[in-house]
């Protein structure tokens, strides 16, 4: 989709969006596209629920001029339109374009009092919601149905001053490199994309500064990952350990460490799965996938801030050579761990990763990002992701993160009566509690156990929401959250 940004024409003609306020008031285009049209606008509100309330569209067409068809776009009350609201509105024209075939469209911006965002802005962030919608993951289909593909091949914003929203824009436009990246990997099937593939397209960071080094299974051998290795040993590809630095921040700054569960398929290992179901665990690499899309948006657009990312890849699979129930492991930390269940493997990979990124770079805060329990799906459903942290000052700082960007997180409870539920009886603890209840807060109570002395560390369980039925920026799949807000920390609090 091509964008492009133009002062305002002396006519409008073909497919056309214009904003309405709340109360079904009409903003300057509007008002004028409908005295052209001998209020063909303001009757097309009569006997209808459409009132110009934010997110609301109406479309109307056969009137008079050269207007083809007018899609009216609700922006509510000027205090609405934020940010996010403008995205929305992005997408949602995005989407109605392509449902109805459409190849180009041209959206009116105008001023909306009360609105915190200029012109420019509100039409800056416009190109990036329908940018977002248009991703599409087709690249193994061969017989598409017309009505299947993306016709929007064009999107026109006209506004006064168009200058300010290139320039917005251009700040914008990494966001959508790097989401459409995490989107991509999650979304390959396991046979394309495994361990050592994840790590050859995370090396192609490279060429936005990123510094990439990548761990074979002997290296993490010599550093005592066991833990990690243990879960990989049952699949004929070579567990990864995926190191990412951007270290463009202060020579004097403490870095902030990105942990990525990155399990390119998870069978469960010999605590196998049911089959039903088991074609999605190709996305229990969404925690690595989002940190190394994070990455690419951090380098994008040349954050003045130190950044490290570590992501633990591997397969869980069961073979003669699998980690059986029962096996005790030593981590890279010392502490000894026993296998109760290998389908609670995100947590072992996690736990190497975590002490790998401590021992080598001393964060100051480490935040980690994994599709680890279905439990955070039973608490929290597919609205939020849970949040586990020993820092309230972090916890207040991604919660505001994600708020902003639309990607919400809930704070879940830590503590010593949970802790005691994962100890075991021959090993420093097992990876697994007693029984089904809290399991998200016992899994967040086995990593805290790898958490330094005075690092700020902050769990976010993201299975709820890795995968998604579509809103109005994201397309039915992968949704790469933890992109933005990751981002949006970095943005927020550590850049000088």
């Amino acid at each position: 989709m091509k964008v492009e940004f133009l002062a305002f024409p002396k006519a409008f003609a073909g497919n056309v969006a214009v904003f309405v306020g709340a109360d079904k008031q009409l903003l300057a285009t509007a008002q004028s596209v409908d005295a052209k049209a001998g209020g063909a606008v303001a009757r097309a509100f009569e006997g209808g629920r459409f009132t110009g309330a934010k997110g609301q569209t109406l479309t109307v067409l056969g009137h008079s001029g050269e207007i083809s068809r007018l899609l009216l776009l609700g922006v509510g009350k000027g205090r609405e339109l934020d940010a996010r609201a403008a995205e929305g509105l992005g997408g949602v024209i995005a989407a109605e374009a392509n449902a109805a075939g459409h190849l180009a469209v041209t959206v009116v911006v105008d001023a909306v009092k009360g609105s915190r965002l200029s012109p420019g802005e509100i039409a800056a962030h416009i190109a990036l919601g329908a940018r977002l919608r248009s991703y599409r993951f087709d690249r193994y289909k061969t017989k598409d149905k017309p009505e299947q593909k993306l016709s929007l091949e064009q999107l026109t914003i006209v506004l006064a001053g168009p200058a300010e929203a290139r320039k917005a824009y251009g700040q914008l436009e990494p966001v959508v490199d790097a989401v459409f990246l995490a989107r991509d990997l999650v979304s390959e099937p396991p046979n394309v994309l495994y361990p050592v593939e994840f790590a050859r397209r995370a090396k192609e960071l490279s060429k936005l500064g990123v510094k990439v080094e990548i761990l074979g299974e002997a290296q993490m051998k010599k550093l005592g990952m066991d833990v990690l290795l243990g879960v990989g040993q049952g699949s004929e590809r070579e567990s990864q350990l995926l190191v990412m630095q951007w270290m463009n921040g202060p020579k004097d700054q403490a870095p902030v460490a990105l942990i990525g569960k990155g399990v390119c398929f998870d069978s469960g290992g010999l605590s196998l799965k049911p089959a039903g179901g088991m074609e999605d665990m190709k996305w229990d690499m969404g925690g690595a996938g989002a940190v190394t899309g994070a990455m690419s948006l951090i380098a994008g657009r040349k954050a003045k801030a130190n950044v490290i990312a570590v992501c633990a890849l591997v397969e869980n699979m069961p073979d003669g050579n699998a980690q059986r129930p029962g096996d005790v492991v030593k981590s890279m930390s010392g502490q000894t761990v026993e296998v109760i269940n290998t389908d609670a493997e995100g947590r072992l990979i996690l736990c190497d990763a975590m002490w790998y990124a401590q021992e080598k770079f001393k964060p100051q805060a480490m935040i980690e990002l994994s599709t680890l329990t279905g439990a955070i799906i039973v608490a929290l459903g597919h609205e939020r992701a849970g949040l586990f942290s020993n820092n309230t000052q972090l916890s207040n700082r991604l919660r505001t993160a994600g708020s902003a960007i639309g990607e919400k997180l809930w704070r879940m409870p830590l503590g010593p009566k949970y802790d005691k539920l994962i100890d075991s009886e021959i090993a420093d603890m097992r990876n697994v509690g007693g029984g089904r209840d809290g399991g998200s807060i016992t899994a967040a109570q086995f990593l805290q156990r790898f958490v330094q002395d005075g690092v700020a560390w902050a769990h976010l369980d993201i299975a709820g929401v890795a995968w998604g039925k579509g809103d109005s920026t994201t397309p039915k799949g992968a949704t790469a959250f933890g992109v933005r807000l990751l981002d949006r920390l970095i943005a927020q609090n550590y850049e000088r």
